[in-house]
């Protein structure tokens, strides 16, 4: 691989690393760049998900008090995260080249489909949080689901997210708020410490199975690596001046053109 290829890499997960810590989306960015240098469809999304798994775990720092709060609730979520950050890392490995390659488009148009319905749910749940009062910021008790039911809503929901998550990965967290949100968790705060852990567990798996598969180029990760934990502390700044709605015009562009670009070259 030529260094003007190098160099595209190391940008594009500078850039994810930025924009993940001002509106999400890297994944949008660092496949994507992937793909255009050459490599591979499914080792491409296993060297991505290997590559951004260290900014996913710094992130968690930001949510310790809110986390410690929620012990019970991340007992019960891991299980199925794990699990199924397993079955879909799993499914992966056992699809076809060439059979991904024909989903990867439309893999991509979801993925950009959930990053716009992003911010409309966003705005609701913190509008949740704010007609919630702070009763629910004192006692973590009242701020998750109360039954049984409901709780094994939750679960088996987040077993299919982790499936989701483990074979593809774009987009889970905006899936996983919007269950917690529809469940009964009303601290937006503890909705994205529990969407972080979760999928930081999912990821772990599936990065995991995908190393012992042989099927990362770990050049081009520990690369990519480096980028992106580069553009979450330096690049953030950067992408705040941008502005987050340029930001997610910018990503939600790039998925659809991508997606357009892979069907019309298909045909």
């Amino acid at each position: 691989m030529t260094f003007y290829r190098y160099l595209v890499l190391f940008g594009a997960a500078v850039l994810a690393g930025a924009v993940n810590a001002v509106a999400g989306g890297g994944t949008l960015l660092t496949f994507p760049s992937l793909l255009a240098v050459g490599i591979g469809s499914r080792i491409a999304n296993a060297t991505s998900t290997v590559a951004l798994w260290p900014g996913q775990l710094s992130s968690l720092w930001g949510y310790r008090r809110e986390l410690g709060e929620s012990r019970h609730a991340i007992l019960r979520l891991a299980v199925p995260s794990l699990i199924g950050g397993g079955v879909g890392a799993v499914l992966l490995l056992h699809t076809s080249q060439a059979l991904f390659d024909r989903l990867v488009p439309f893999l991509i148009l979801g993925a950009t489909l959930l990053f716009m319905v992003n911010e409309p749910i966003s705005r609701w749940l913190r509008a949740r949080t704010e007609s919630g009062g702070s009763e629910t910021a004192h006692d973590a008790s009242q701020d998750e689901p109360r039954t049984a039911a409901a709780w094994a809503a939750v679960m088996v929901f987040q077993l299919l997210v982790g499936i989701y998550g483990g074979y593809f990965g774009a987009g889970i967290g905006i899936l996983m708020l919007a269950a917690l949100g529809l469940m009964g968790f009303k601290n937006i705060h503890r909705m994205n410490g529990l969407k972080n852990i979760n999928g930081l567990c999912i990821n772990a798996v599936a990065a995991t199975l995908f190393i012992v598969s042989g099927l990362v180029d770990w050049h081009i990760a520990l690369l990519m690596a480096t980028g992106s934990i580069v553009g979450g502390y330096g690049g953030a700044g950067t992408a705040q001046k941008i502005g987050q709605q340029n930001v997610r015009r910018l990503i939600i562009a790039i998925g659809f053109c991508l997606t357009l670009g892979l069907l019309l070259r298909r045909s």
